[in-house]
């Protein structure tokens, strides 16, 4: 079987090639290129990402090739992302890019080449039950990247493979030692994928003009100025700038007021930090259609960051949108971020968080 495989220039793509490549199918390596500036030392991190890429290509000798779909991710991801924080919102654009970007634009690519499948490095896993392609949830729960994958649909899923998917990170690394593969030891990347590692606020204030304002308490009482509500997010405590005083805790931002360009933060794990409900919008299920009718509740598992544990939760469709009732009160639920459903080690789809505290 001819297979494309996603070549990120990690480990995880890395293994996951070599993986296949022992399997006996005929593997290409792809290196996609999404995003075209510098950062502020002036390097393009893709360039060593893409050099990385082509060591391992050649270590396993299979041929590879190099793909810009910059103008696709900038028109598709990236103007969702500024468009999603004008609105004060906290977007994740490393989702919409998976649907968008690497099972659309790039899994069209890999079918022009005649490749069967796309294989990349996810953590995660498919299977097939009742006619119907289902996303699993990874063997290293703390790798498990399902959260992002959540808005794939059938078509997508019945493409992709994802080798490393019952692995932990450790015995991939082994893996990679032992096949002498360059990216053994390379570290995990980290941030927004087209960010980096770069100042997140530096990066964002060459794109949206900063509106400057006041600090206040719950009760209005102005404690400081922030820098423009889009720097900031839920429960956030870093960065604040807000000396002592009052109670001697922490100040954590518990709200931001669009309508008065205010920053509400609070002194301690305020009660406004925890919802007991939310509400999504643009619900996405894998299987192409909802597990429930409208109106009626299912009790599932929900995970509102990646990495979070599973969250109990009774689920509830209202036309196009969606009622989560937590088991228990959940902290910082951020509009714009993603609430992702579960039952058990099936991810059923999710939605994007709207009202983080519906009455």
């Amino acid at each position: 079987m001819r297979v494309v495989v996603g070549m990120s220039g990690g480990v995880d793509s890395s293994v996951a090639a070599l993986l296949m490549k022992r399997a006996g199918h005929e593997v290409i390596g792809v290196f996609m290129k999404n995003w075209e500036e510098k950062d502020e030392n002036g390097v393009c991190t893709s360039e060593r990402d893409w050099a990385d890429a082509r060591s391992v290509c050649e270590k396993l000798d299979i041929p590879y090739y190099s793909v810009n779909f910059a103008k696709q991710y900038r028109e598709r991801v990236f103007e969702h992302f500024l468009q999603e924080y004008r609105r004060g919102r906290t977007p994740n654009p490393d989702v919409l890019c998976n649907r968008e970007i690497k099972f659309d634009v790039f899994l069209n690519f890999a079918e022009q080449l005649g490749a069967e499948k796309l294989v990349t490095g996810h953590f995660a896993n498919i299977d097939m039950r009742g006619g119907e392609y289902r996303l699993l949830r990874a063997k290293d729960e703390n790798k498990d990247q399902t959260y992002f994958l959540y808005m794939l649909g059938q078509r997508a899923l019945s493409k992709a493979l994802f080798p490393v998917g019952d692995l932990t990170k450790a015995e991939i690394r082994e893996i990679a030692r032992r096949a002498g593969l360059p990216v053994s030891e390379k570290k995990d990347s980290t941030g927004v994928c087209f960010i980096g590692e770069r100042n997140f606020k530096q990066f964002l204030s060459g794109f949206l003009p900063a509106q400057p304002g006041d600090m206040v308490t719950p009760e209005g009482r102005v404690v400081g100025r922030h820098d423009g509500l889009m720097y900031y997010t839920l429960g956030q405590r870093r960065g604040l700038g807000i000396g002592g005083g009052g109670n001697g805790q922490r100040w954590f931002v518990v709200r931001k007021d669009l309508a008065n360009n205010r920053l509400v933060v609070s002194q301690g794990e305020d009660d406004m930090l925890y919802s007991p409900r939310a509400e999504g919008t643009d619900l996405t299920w894998l299987a192409g259609h909802p597990p429930v009718q409208e109106g009626e509740t299912l009790r599932c598992q929900v995970r509102l960051r990646h990495r979070q544990p599973l969250q109990g939760c009774r689920l509830t469709l209202r036309g196009d949108r969606a009622l989560m009732e937590f088991d228990a009160p959940q902290r910082a639920v951020t509009p714009g971020q993603s609430a992702v459903f579960y039952s058990d080690r099936v991810c059923l789809g999710g939605a994007i968080i709207d009202v983080n505290n519906v009455e």
